[in-house]
């Protein structure tokens, strides 16, 4: 493993998880990867067209591998197509060996993907690629990780993978109007009937692409069946003759050569499950290792983006941390209403983000900074990223959200970033650790809270937004004009910025009573083995 010029190797075992730490043996994941490049795609669209771009240059023997929680195969990359199947497909018609892995799923009927799923895989088995749903899952759980791998076996210099939280299916392409997709999915009403979406997609460069194959290998060499814990289904696949059996892959090509300056650790999820995963016997759950390790270093500013934030169990991580150290503040950006509508469905949905909440505010609400996002025409934007950066030094995205589930129950994969590059704006090191900001941390952050507040580019629109303690009162301020404005009947001209506080409501204790068991149960189950659920360790 070398070490590019300028990187610190302390540094980066400070906060990267060591093969120990990792503890998970079975693996031939790397521990992690240096000369890595990664590129943020924020929006939908952004990172679909960059696939079209990419796909399009795979030749006959170039390899296309992907998973998915769910892919609508009509579902266009742009406007005008093509769609997701077409461009797969034609990639296969091509001669490019195409391998899916995509959840199973539940029934349409109960709001879920597995038709779309299936169609997807049959549009491309047709062309000659092979798609596999797979439910080699703990009872209950998803295969939820969203990456594809492109290689070149005789160009490795445009090997180039995507990884982060954006499905390739129906209500994602989006972009920073947040007008919505014109291909929408069915969500709460206050969503709208085209729903403004909010997501983060990394394209990455450099060995990393070859951990991410290997990942994808793993799952599809596992020689469990493929819907073990699904009768019905299994019945089902027999009598339609589906494909059960995954074809041999070609041989891996070796790792691409360096050729950027960051250091990048996949962070994975898997329950602990039987029959077991032959490459994570007892699960993996350095996602939860890896946050752990990174808040631990938290000391001014940890910012978060997240579809739920709603487990007390994750929550009592950035507890602990504002709890020993004072002047570090948590921003949180979070929908402003849970993805469905009901009495039913509803309340669990909220139970586990008032708890998250009330758990970090008692330690002091004026460090802890909610919002929840809406675009120029007042609709609430549903935020579906999941990012995290810890002191403009360490970040990640991924697939991955804030909860106990994400964290053991269903697979998933995050990409955490460490940048060699020092950022030369001050302050140069603002958690006082000798780390200093790191320039793909820090823009990464600045890139996203420009976006909410409605600020240019670059230049001075950015410099209260450097210092943590100024950067949380600029945020909250345009938050707090936003709200005051809406709260006065919308006179006058609409302040910039896109954020409100976020003001979750109250579940009474009689729904209570019936919504924490099945938020428990249901929602945010447990997938580690029984002694760490004792110990309550990940």
């Amino acid at each position: 493993m070398s070490i590019d010029a300028g990187s610190d190797r302390a540094t980066v075992q400070q906060w990267f998880l060591s093969r120990d730490e990792r503890a998970n043996r079975a693996t031939r994941l790397p521990t992690w990867t240096e000369g890595n490049d990664a590129r943020p795609l924020i929006h939908g669209g952004s990172y679909f067209a960059r696939l079209v771009d990419e796909v399009s240059t795979l030749a006959a023997g170039d390899h296309l591998f992907f998973t998915d929680w769910r892919g609508d195969p009509d579902e266009a990359m742009r406007d005008g197509g093509p769609s997701i199947a077409d461009l797969f497909s034609a990639a296969a018609r091509r001669g490019v060996v195409v391998k899916g892995l995509v959840w199973r799923s539940h029934l349409d009927t109960f709001a879920f993907s597995e038709e779309e799923n299936r169609h997807l895989g049959e549009r491309i088995e047709a062309a000659g690629g092979e798609v596999l749903l797979d439910q080699r899952v703990r009872r209950g759980g998803s295969h939820h990780q969203k990456f594809v791998v492109l290689r070149h076996p005789r160009r490795p210099e445009l090997d180039v993978a995507f990884a982060g939280g954006i499905d390739l299916c129906h209500g994602r392409r989006d972009d920073a109007e947040h007008l919505g997709d014109p291909q929408p999915v069915r969500m709460a009403k206050a969503y709208g009937d085209r729903p403004p979406w909010h997501d983060v997609q990394l394209e990455l460069r450099g060995p990393v692409v070859g951990a991410l194959d290997t990942t994808f290998r793993e799952r599809w060499n596992d020689p469990n069946s493929l819907d073990a814990h699904n009768p019905l289904a299994r019945l089902r696949d027999r009598v339609g003759h589906a494909d059960m059996s995954a074809d041999p892959l070609p041989p891996q090509p070796p790792d691409p050569l360096p050729m950027g300056p960051m250091a990048i650790q996949v962070l994975r999820t898997y329950a602990a499950i039987r029959p077991r995963y032959y490459f994570a016997p007892r699960g993996e759950r350095t996602v939860a290792h890896g946050y752990t390790k990174a808040v631990s270093q938290a000391r001014r500013l940890i910012y978060l983006e997240d579809q739920y934030m709603w487990s007390k169990d994750v929550a009592a991580l950035f507890a602990t941390a504002m709890r020993r150290h004072r002047d570090l503040h948590v921003v949180v950006v979070v929908p402003r209403y849970p993805d469905v509508d009901g009495p039913i469905a509803l309340p669990p949905n909220m139970i586990g983000r008032q708890q998250a909440i009330d758990l970090c505010r008692a330690v002091d609400p004026g460090r802890l900074h909610v919002f929840d996002v809406e675009n120029r025409l007042g609709t609430p934007v549903y935020v579906h990223a999941k990012v995290c950066v810890v002191d403009d030094v360490w970040c990640s995205v991924g697939s991955d959200n804030f909860n106990r589930r994400s964290w053991t129950h269903d697979s998933e994969l995050s990409c955490a970033v460490l940048d060699s590059r020092r950022d030369d704006r001050e302050p140069l090191d603002p958690a006082g650790l000798g780390h200093g900001a790191r320039v793909f941390a820090r823009d990464l952050r600045l890139r996203l809270w420009r976006e909410h507040l409605d600020r240019a580019e670059a230049g001075n629109a950015e410099a209260d937004l450097l210092e943590p303690a100024d950067a949380v009162a600029a945020i909250r301020a345009g938050a707090d004009a936003l709200e005051r404005w809406h709260e006065q009947g919308r006179n006058g001209p609409r302040p910039p910025g896109r954020l409100r506080p976020h003001r979750p409501e109250q579940v009474s204790m009689a729904t209570r009573l019936w919504a924490v068991p099945a938020y428990r149960m249901m929602y945010d189950p447990d997938g580690r083995p029984w002694r760490k659920r004792l110990r309550r360790t990940w």
